[in-house]
C-alpha cells in the first residue's frame, strides 16, 4: 500500500513538472515566404516582450524554379544590449520537400551577438525552407534578420573556358619573358 501511493506521488509529482514544461509556448510568424528579387532575399522575424522563456522555430520558404541548379548561401544574426536580454538563436538548417534535411548551419558567434551561417550546394528545382530557431532569453522585444542569396552553378563548359583562358595567359606570359630576354 505504501509503495503504490509513494509510486503515485510520483507520478503525480512528474506530470505536474512536465506540465510546466509543457507551459513554454513556441512563438513566431511561421512560414513566411521569402521574397526573392533576382535569387536574393532579406528575412527576419521580431518578437514582442513578454516572451521570456519561449521558443521560436520560423520557416523562410522558397522554390528553385527552372533546369539550373542553385546554391544557396545564408547568413542570420541577432543583437542585444547583454547575453540575458533578446534571444538566442540555436539552430538555422535547410530543408526541402517532405521534411528532409539538407544541411545544418553553423553558429560563428554566440552571446550579445549571435550569428549563423549556411551555405549548399546543386539544388534541383523544388520547394525548400530555411528554418531558424531559438529562444527568447529575456522579457524585452527581440529579433532576428538575415539575407538568403542563390547563385547558378557553373557548366562545365564554363570551367573549362576558365581553364583555357588561363593556359593562354600563362603561355602569353612565358613567350612575353623570353622575347625579353
Amino acid at each position: 500500500m505504501k509503495k503504490s501511493l509513494i509510486a503515485a506521488i510520483v507520478l503525480a509529482s512528474a506530470s505536474f513538472g512536465s506540465s510546466a514544461v509543457m507551459a513554454q509556448d513556441v512563438v513566431g510568424n511561421s512560414p513566411q515566404e521569402l521574397n526573392l528579387i533576382d535569387n536574393s532575399a532579406f528575412f527576419g522575424d521580431t518578437f514582442a516582450a513578454g516572451n521570456e522563456g519561449n521558443t521560436f522555430a520560423d520557416r523562410f520558404t522558397f522554390t528553385v524554379d527552372g533546369t539550373t541548379a542553385l546554391n544557396l548561401d545564408a547568413i542570420i544574426s541577432s543583437i542585444s544590449r547583454t547575453a540575458d536580454t533578446g534571444l538566442d538563436i540555436t539552430g538555422l538548417a535547410l530543408y526541402g520537400e517532405g521534411d528532409t534535411l539538407i544541411t545544418n548551419g553553423s553558429s560563428m558567434m554566440s552571446g550579445e551577438m549571435d550569428v549563423w551561417s549556411i551555405s549548399s550546394d546543386n539544388l534541383a528545382a523544388g520547394d525548400y525552407y530555411l528554418q531558424v530557431s531559438g529562444n527568447l532569453v529575456g522579457d524585452t522585444g527581440a529579433s532576428f534578420g538575415g539575407a538568403v542569396m542563390l547563385a547558378p552553378v557553373p557548366e562545365p563548359e564554363t570551367y573549362g573556358m576558365m581553364l583555357g583562358g588561363l593556359g593562354v595567359l600563362g603561355f602569353l606570359a612565358r613567350r612575353r619573358k623570353a622575347k625579353q630576354a
